[in-house]
């Protein structure tokens, strides 16, 4: 059966990832315009850019739970035969749906991060108002969705992969291959 071990360790890292991916949506920057002492400038002053370093802390624990699980399953390719069933039907269709859900998790997590680190750094003069640009929201929040859904389909393919693996049995219960001795 399955490590009980690789699941409590992705499971964590996956819940960690998730609690700063919606850290990260709370916490985005926002702007004002500000006039400088002399009004003759305006410009942009955004507050904490903490949301930043979340984003990129989901992506990497996100990226570490992945990594854990393709090696510990050694990516589906590699390794002995599975088991032909259903057990390994389900391991092929949850691990495209992992890796596809996990890219879009990235994608978002990726996105957000540079995006809400990007700070307009221009000034106006007297009447002009300058554009405060940030993120928009849900953009993290779509991060942390797909961080769930990769936690669920995750741990489902390495359930399905490890029933898989282990219940093959070659033909007529001897290893595979020629034989390059006598008969027995």
């Amino acid at each position: 059966m399955a490590s009980t071990l690789v699941l409590v360790i992705v499971f964590i890292f996956d819940v960690i990832a998730f609690g700063l991916a919606v850290a990260a949506e709370q916490r985005r920057s926002t702007a004002q315009v500000v006039t400088d002492s002399e009004d003759n400038y305006k410009h942009c002053v955004y507050d904490s850019d903490i949301a930043t370093g979340f984003g990129v802390g989901a992506l990497l624990f996100l990226l570490a739970s992945q990594a854990l699980i393709m090696m510990a399953s050694r990516c589906f390719c590699c390794g002995k035969a599975l088991n032909p069933g259903g057990s390994r039907a389900w391991a092929i269709i949850l691990f495209i749906a992992c890796w596809l859900t996990f890219l879009i998790a990235e994608i978002c997590l990726l996105a957000g991060s540079v995006r809400n680190a990007y700070h307009t750094k221009y000034r106006t003069l007297f009447t002009e108002t300058p554009s405060c640009e940030a993120l928009r929201k849900g953009v993290f929040g779509a991060g942390a969705a797909f961080t769930f859904f990769t936690a669920i389909l995750s741990e489902l393919y390495y359930v399905c992969y490890s029933k898989a693996r282990e219940s093959f049995q070659p033909y007529g219960g001897r290893e595979t291959g020629v034989g390059m001795g006598t008969y027995s």
